[in-house]
């Protein structure tokens, strides 16, 4: 006995038509050059809204353009010389965007180098660019009431005191002479001695990306709109009140992150671009859109340089995986 399953519906395959392009990010392993890996036979009809850990929605970007340096020439032989083939001499990628929000990642990524928190300094502090000496950080409490997790953080009555709903804050461990990447859960800065940062006690905590906002206080315990990018606080970490952030024209550190964006059909195809290594490639800049004279919108601009990766398939040298998924009962 068979069975026999009749095509119905099935519609002719046509371009995609989509609106705008949504942006995630994962960190890099800086120090074992490792990046975030994305799957799209696994994961690829992801929610929008809800990417899959460890990547970081970042929401949608405007006048999102990717440009293919590559270069082709021909292989000549003979003679006269003729044509016999072709060879990439030379392969590149970038990409350019305008994030439509100011957050603290969004911010980073356009700031090309490493961003610095303004911590709030000590009274009577120097003045200086990227923030004066920074005010004692507050211990996590440990063994009294209960731990400190993504979302919470146990600093004490006492200590709560001192802080106030809608305070930045940022959560890290002390500097105490760390070389190389520092920054927990993303590589936020590079050390290359501890008297170039001065042996600032404060110096991660001025550079983390371990950052929130304060929703509500209750019994000692601070609690976060949203969870902290390292997830649940290690031993040893306190917490500093920062103003804001700042960024420095022409600072030596390189952001690198993995990234993926997305353009969603409208008739249910998808098209997911995806660089696991993109550098900054220009230092932070801003486009302005005018609303109503005299009011214009302040977009954050940025520019990236794919690097490349080797794909385990086959081994290949690449800098992008560009993937389309069609809707169903189309046509291929």
């Amino acid at each position: 006995m068979s069975t026999t399953t009749t095509a119905v519906g099935v519609a002719a395959a046509v371009a995609p038509v989509t609106r705008r392009v949504r942006a995630y990010f994962a960190p890099v392993n800086r120090a074992a050059g490792a990046p975030t890996v994305f799957d799209p036979a696994q994961l690829g009809h992801f929610p929008l809204q809800t990417p899959p850990a460890p990547w970081i929605d970042l929401g949608w970007i405007s006048t999102f353009v990717r440009k293919c340096g590559t270069k082709v020439d021909a292989l000549l032989a003979g003679a006269p010389a003729m044509t016999v083939g072709q060879v990439r001499s030379q392969v590149e990628a970038t990409v350019s965007l305008e994030f439509e929000a100011w957050g603290r990642l969004q911010a980073t990524l356009a700031s090309g180098s490493q961003q610095t928190n303004l911590l709030l300094t000590v009274a009577g502090a120097a003045p200086n660019g990227s923030g004066g000496l920074a005010a004692a950080p507050v211990p996590l409490l440990t063994g009294a009431g209960p731990a400190s997790t993504a979302t919470s953080l146990n600093v004490g009555t006492a200590a709560a005191a001192g802080f106030s709903v809608g305070s930045l804050v940022a959560v890290d461990v002390d500097y105490t002479g760390q070389l190389g990447y520092i920054g927990t859960g993303v590589a936020a800065a590079y050390v290359q001695s501890a008297g170039a940062v001065g042996s600032d006690v404060n110096y991660v905590r001025r550079v983390t990306l371990n950052v929130g906002v304060v929703a509500a206080i209750a019994n000692g315990v601070l609690q976060l709109a949203n969870p902290l990018p390292a997830g649940v606080p290690a031993a040893g970490m306190q917490v500093s009140q920062l103003a804001g952030f700042c960024d420095r024209e022409g600072a030596s550190f390189f952001q690198e992150w993995s990234a993926l964006f997305v353009m969603q059909g409208a008739q249910g195809d998808r098209i997911l671009l995806h660089y696991p290594r993109l550098q900054a490639m220009q230092g932070s800049a801003e486009a302005l859109d005018t609303l109503a004279a005299p009011l214009e919108r302040i977009r954050l601009a940025a520019a990236f340089r794919a690097l490349p990766v080797k794909d385990l398939n086959d081994g290949e040298t690449v800098l992008c995986f560009r993937s389309y998924l069609p809707a169903a009962l189309r046509v291929l």
